[in-house]
């Protein structure tokens, strides 16, 4: 598949249909994930490939927690977990055990129906944070394992395959650390359910670079060159 088009086709994929994923082909895309862009060439990751039903459904299970977070704060108005303040956040901006018992609108069993679930591990010792001490929620750390977290997904549509980024299960990381035996040192960075997708996207909504470019400061004129034609 060409480049540009896989990169502006590639959606989050939440619906999958009843087939397989063989050890062979998930093989072949960790193999091409990997050369992913990290810090200092440590590729401090770890991914834990989750087949077993009943561990697809309890981590289901969790998601559904999260989400039942997330939701409690759009109900509310609020970005939920909004960044900007996570780094001094005592209290939660919402009642987060009524959260957690106040059930969904639609079933969240996505998890469970893929074939496949990847679970994307961060090596906290192995990494840098180069952003430590600013007085806001530290990121950088993450640039060392993203990227390779979305070759995935690049590489998974190259085979016909989808899947999407999953956040929320951190909510419940002590839980999935227990689930599945992973050590102290480790952080969930994502989890990634992989499958064939019940039906393709071929067009995806995003801003124009115009509305998110900038030219010589924060302020400055948007970067639209005249010769510019998007598409």
């Amino acid at each position: 598949m060409e480049l540009r088009h896989a990169m502006r086709t590639t959606p989050a994929t939440r619906e999958f249909a009843d087939a397989d994923v063989s050890d062979e082909v998930l093989y072949r895309i960790l193999d091409d994930a990997r050369f992913a862009p990290n810090g200092g060439n440590r590729q401090a990751w770890k991914v834990i490939v989750v087949r077993d039903r009943a561990v697809r459904q309890e981590i289901g299970r969790l998601y559904d927690l999260g989400m039942r977070e997330y939701m409690a704060h759009l109900r509310a108005g609020l970005v939920p977990f909004a960044a900007a303040d996570a780094h001094r956040r005592t209290e939660p901006a919402v009642d987060l055990d009524e959260a957690r018992r106040t059930p969904l609108p639609a079933p969240q069993s996505h998890l469970a129906e893929a074939p496949v679930l990847l679970v994307v591990l961060l090596d906290l010792a192995n990494c840098s944070a180069v952003d430590t001490g600013l007085d806001r929620l530290s990121i950088t750390a993450g640039a060392s394992v993203y990227p390779f977290a979305h070759n995935i997904l690049l590489a998974a549509r190259s085979h016909g395959l989808g899947g999407h980024f999953t956040s929320v299960l951190t909510r419940q990381e002590p839980a999935l650390r227990r689930l599945l035996g992973i050590p102290e040192g480790f952080a969930v960075a994502t989890v990634l359910p992989i499958g064939k997708p019940v039906r393709e996207v071929t067009r995806l909504r995003r801003a124009p670079v115009e509305e998110f470019t900038a030219v010589g400061s924060f302020d400055g004129p948007r970067f639209a060159p005249a010769s510019a034609v998007a598409s």
